[in-house]
């Protein structure tokens, strides 16, 4: 799992069956949890706005924190940062 920051959304209207209802938001890692990206797409199914630090959660971990286990879902926020005065 990783910290990010929530920078922006993404509007699809052509999408797998299984996602049709869901948003997309772009996260931005923070510097200390960069891996080999600089932003990546997760679904957004707890409402996190932009600005907003939030917990990513990646691979098959990302399908089951938001509830759909068979659909292609890489990266899933599952949870809004309440206290981010220690993270960059």
């Amino acid at each position: 799992m990783i910290i990010g920051k929530v920078i922006g959304s993404i509007v699809s209207t052509r999408k797998s069956e299984k996602l049709v209802g869901n948003k997309f938001m772009i996260v931005e890692p923070l510097r200390s949890m960069k891996g080999h990206t600089d932003r990546l797409v997760a679904i957004d199914n707890i409402g996190a706005g932009i600005g907003e630090y939030v917990l990513v959660a990646q691979g098959s971990a990302a399908r089951i924190g938001c509830d759909v286990p068979d659909a292609p879902v890489d990266a899933a926020i599952v949870g809004i940062v309440d206290d981010a005065s220690r993270l960059e």
